[in-house]
């Protein structure tokens, strides 16, 4: 079989057991290692966006991360963040992680269902008045979000809390490894980082989520494998469904 070493470029999942399912079935050994970190923001770095987070009176998550970045900024600067503040979340799992900063059942709290149309469909008649911060990080594209705000005629702000940070991959041989798989426009910007004469070769990339294809191709990586589609949501499955195809 041409695939037998696979590059996940993430943390270790918590349950392992589709890539195992993968492993007992082609024989084939995963190793997982992040291309990149996320960060907060320094207080610094956020004041250089010129943005009183006092200003808003709502403010929409997509991730943890961005979460745990602004209340440790509103801390650093001082600012106390009122009660009546209104938090529009991507996701439950995203609302439900704000337990870890506020109380959660004496908050004005709303998620969707991971879509931009489902969190826009959250700012009913008596939320149009207020003003919103949206928290992004320095490579995500908030454009289909922002582009749906303008159509509602929102008062909205973008504004950026976390960062990624390129991991040191300077003792990894990637051409030991058969595939390798990629997760975020940050994953290939960490890529030619640590390997500004990188060439693919017989290399083979998995993609993983809409936001990587476009980065991936205006590199002039080829693309292997694209996941997930409606009938392979993940990217062990994706592997596996690849790996039967090549027997």
């Amino acid at each position: 079989m041409s695939v037998q070493k696979i590059l996940v470029s993430q943390n270790a999942p918590r349950v392992l057991t589709p890539y195992q399912v993968v492993t007992e079935k082609f024989g084939v050994e995963f190793e997982f290692r992040p291309f990149f970190l996320i960060e907060p923001l320094t207080s610094r770095e956020f004041r250089a966006q010129r943005i009183n987070i006092l200003d808003y009176t709502a403010i929409v998550f997509s991730s943890r991360h961005a979460i745990d970045a602004f209340f440790a900024l509103a801390e650093e600067l001082r600012c106390k963040i009122p009660e009546t503040m209104k938090y529009f979340c991507t996701t439950e799992l995203v609302a439900m992680y704000l337990q870890k900063h506020i109380v959660y059942r004496k908050r004005k709290i709303f998620y969707g269902t991971g879509t931009p149309e489902s969190v826009v469909a959250l700012v009913t008649a008596k939320h149009k008045g207020d003003k919103f911060l949206i928290a992004t990080s320095d490579n995500s594209n908030s454009e289909p979000l922002t582009r749906l705000f303008d159509a509602q005629k929102l008062d909205y702000t973008t504004a950026v809390f976390v960062k990624t940070v390129p991991q040191d991959l300077s003792g990894v041989d990637l051409h030991a490894y058969d595939m390798v798989v990629l997760y975020n426009p940050a994953d290939v910007k960490s890529l030619y980082e640590n390997f500004p004469g990188f060439e693919q070769g017989a290399l083979k990339f998995v993609s993983y989520g809409r936001s990587i294809v476009k980065s991936m191709e205006e590199a002039g990586l080829t693309i292997e494998v694209k996941a997930p589609t409606p009938e392979i949501p993940s990217v062990a499955r994706a592997i596996e469904a690849y790996l039967e195809n090549q027997q």
